[in-house]
């Protein structure tokens, strides 16, 4: 199926819904225990069924995830996808290890360019503007087309932004009904204000918001006949500037996300889920900002 897109007043454009790799090989290392042909199969699935926004990061596995995506990727028509990785988790982002990494990740994935390429968190200590000029040289080159970072505040993003002649075009970070610091840090806003397209990882908490089903998750899913999965997802990508990425191992599950794509939540309804949703977290549980 065809999956929408959104686009940034730069001419930038997004899938809403993209395919998460995290965890695929391994989490920091390889795990020898994986199932890599599994992995892959829920790669090549994704793409087959209209995916195709794959993320993916040198640090995820200690590389091994990029090699996954590479494998999966392999028969398919390169053009036709959008493929962003991301620098500076397990090494310190310095001028030349920024090129040589993002070099390492071309050939792991067996492309000579990435669609889009993040600077993966905030690194106090380096200096900002040794790695954005890193990073403005990969797109001089060619071998990125745009630029982006992931899980940076307001603040940072836009330090990193004055750090760099190209338009910063995503903040890729942890948002969904119940993690709201992108909400009350202001992040949401200013991507909003700021023409910044915001990338909502982990959009159903690790399947928590599946097994917490709420009066307000259960009515609308009656109301719009959709799963509360689906509910869930159709909040963000119904929102501006806001798109998410989910990994996915079966194609049930895979399916189940498509079907939130396609329509939209009343606005009053998203304004609901802001306000109803119980137990809402102030600060990610998983990768707080930074704010300095």
């Amino acid at each position: 199926m065809p999956i929408p897109t959104k686009r940034l007043g730069t001419g930038f454009e997004l899938p809403v819904y993209g395919l998460g790799t995290w965890q695929m090989g391994g989490r920091f290392q390889r795990d020898a225990e994986n199932d890599d042909a599994r992995d892959v199969r829920a790669i090549e699935a994704a793409i087959e069924a209209g995916v195709t926004h794959i993320d993916t990061a040198e640090a995820y596995a200690a590389g091994h995830t990029e090699k996954l995506v590479g494998r999966a990727i392999r028969r398919h028509d390169r053009e036709r996808l959008f493929l962003a990785s991301k620098v500076g988790l397990s090494q310190p982002p310095r001028d030349k290890k920024v090129i040589e990494t993002a070099e390492q990740s071309l050939r792991r994935l067996g492309t000579d360019y990435l669609d889009l390429y993040l600077l993966h968190r905030f690194n106090s200590q380096v200096p900002l503007g040794e790695t954005m000029a890193a990073l403005d040289s990969l797109v001089e080159r060619g071998l990125v087309r745009h630029l982006g970072v992931s899980n940076f505040s307001e603040e940072r993003f836009q330090a990193a932004q004055r750090h760099t002649a190209h338009k910063l075009v995503t903040n890729q970070v942890h948002y969904n009904l119940e993690i709201r610091e992108m909400e009350t840090a202001g992040v949401l806003d200013f991507c909003q204000r700021s023409d910044v397209m915001l990338v909502a990882w982990r959009p159903l908490q690790k399947g928590m918001l599946l097994r917490n089903d709420t009066p307000i998750v259960s009515e609308l899913a009656a109301k719009y006949e959709k799963s509360p999965a689906q509910i869930a997802i159709n909040w963000l990508t119904s929102q501006d500037n806001v798109v998410t990425l989910a990994k996915t191992s079966t194609s049930e599950h895979l399916w189940e996300n498509l079907g939130a794509l396609g329509w939209r939540l009343d606005p009053d309804d998203i304004e609901r889920l802001r306000r109803e949703f119980p137990d809402q977290q102030h600060v990610s549980d998983a990768v707080p900002l930074d704010h300095g």
